[in-house]
């Protein structure tokens, strides 16, 4: 069986090494000038005929150019009239890069053994030569919050740009915040068991509170004593109360969120977003009040209660930004890597249901900027900011027109081509000489 499993391995790292994504783009040398395009700013703005110039992979200039008149000698000019420029859509709560394929355990790195393990830290692990990440680029999808699975405390997450030679290269945001999976007050029996697979109330649930607020004390007493033994756990948990981390909660059920607001408020949390968020709706004016976002769950999905209204899923986002609660959607759920490529199609749904294009496009600009804490860089065309953006033929939210031309990640312009156009290419040309 040993044998067997490394022979496998073996194949993996040859095939790996023999189709490894494309090399990274090179740093930028030249000014660059996109004239003419619809620009989405990211902040609800949009530019009808824009002129945006990056250097040194900063915006330098975003401006209306029917308005301003500019010198553009010595630029590279990127003529993009009809065209439409976004800033770098943003995917949060992923497991890009930490898993290449599930059934092969030894490209499986997104979690751990143990249920408290706050100092383990998801970026070490990311892959920037996954295939997968790179089938993301050519939807607009430039950066990315790897985040692991598992336990009651998974890990540490960290923000990534999706064009680097090695995870050092990659990091954007390096362990920004810590991942707690909430106990659920419902559980379904273990069908594979022989259980009841009916919903049932968690007998547990108190219980398993308390063993969440007794590792926060314990943390906390471990902050505040001195000359004690190294505890990497506690130590990795103390910037949840300094505020140099967040504290994400991934809890889906009205009771959850409302619990998990009580004990942030309680144990001294700085900053806390709710992950998923099922019934956040439900309880959208607390969130509102104690200036808590939500990554909110999967839009294609089915509604999880039989008296759910039959498009819940698609209108979540629309019921909490009503509220003016800071909402953005996350990458997790079935096939979630895979998946990832389809987030601006998932904005694109939210706009059938209630939402308008820009404020579907801040769900996966902006929002998700703020909420990862990089919006002083990313997340929006702004002057000052990264040249982090690409060039789409039409709407980047409709997968009939997000058709990329150009895409640029802190000015460098990186390559749209993947494992899968590649395919692409060569069976086109098969039917041709075929014809």
């Amino acid at each position: 069986m040993k044998k067997i499993n490394l022979y496998i391995v073996l194949l993996l790292l040859t095939f790996g090494f023999a189709n490894a994504q494309q090399t990274p783009g090179k740093k930028q040398t030249r000014t660059i000038a996109i004239t003419g395009a619809t620009a989405h700013i990211g902040n609800g703005e949009v530019i009808e005929n824009s002129l945006i110039i990056f250097k040194e992979g900063k915006l330098t200039t975003v401006v209306d150019a029917t308005v301003v008149k500019m010198d553009l000698t010595g630029m590279e000019v990127i003529n993009a009239s009809g065209k439409h420029v976004y800033p770098g859509f943003i995917i949060p709560n992923t497991t890009l890069g930490l898993v290449e394929i599930d059934a092969v355990r030894a490209t499986d790195d997104d979690s751990e053994l143990g249920s408290w393990n706050p100092h383990i830290r998801s970026l070490i692990a990311y892959n920037t030569e996954s295939k997968v990440v790179e089938s993301l680029r050519p939807n607009g999808v430039l950066l990315a919050q790897a985040t692991p699975r598992g336990g009651r405390i998974s890990g540490t997450s960290s923000v990534v740009q999706l064009d680097a030679w090695n995870w050092e290269d990659a990091v954007v945001k390096e362990d920004d915040g810590i991942h707690l999976n909430w106990p659920s007050s419902f559980s379904r029996g273990r069908w594979w068991m022989g259980e009841d697979p009916a919903m049932k109330v968690n007998k547990n649930y108190e219980k398993q509170v308390k063993e969440i607020v007794d590792f926060f004390n314990a943390t906390k007493a471990y902050s505040k004593g001195t000359n004690q033994t190294l505890n990497l756990p506690f130590q990795a948990t103390e910037g949840l109360f300094d505020g140099s981390k967040k504290l994400y909660i991934h809890v889906g059920n009205e009771k959850g969120i409302i619990d998990a607001v009580n004990f942030s408020k309680e144990n001294g949390v700085k900053e806390m977003t709710i992950v998923g968020g099922s019934d956040a709706y439900k309880v959208a004016d607390l969130l509102k009040q104690n200036n808590i976002s939500v990554l909110l769950k999967r839009v294609h999905s089915r509604p999880g209660q039989t008296d759910d209204d039959y498009d819940l899923p698609f209108k979540r986002a629309k019921l909490l930004v009503d509220k003016g609660v800071l909402v953005a959607l996350e990458g997790s759920g079935d096939m979630e890597r895979m998946n990832a490529r389809n987030l601006p199609f998932y904005a694109g749904t939210t706009v059938a249901h209630g939402l308008s294009k820009e404020q579907a496009l801040q769900l996966i600009t902006l929002n998700t900027a703020k909420i990862l804490g990089i919006d002083a860089a990313y997340g929006s065309l702004e002057e000052g900011k990264s040249a982090t953006l690409f060039i789409s033929e039409g709407d980047a939210l409709d997968m009939r027109t997000n058709i990329l031309t150009h895409a640029f990640i802190d000015g460098r312009l990186i390559s749209l081509e993947s494992h899968q156009t590649k395919l692409w290419k060569r069976y086109s040309e098969k039917l041709k000489t075929q014809d």
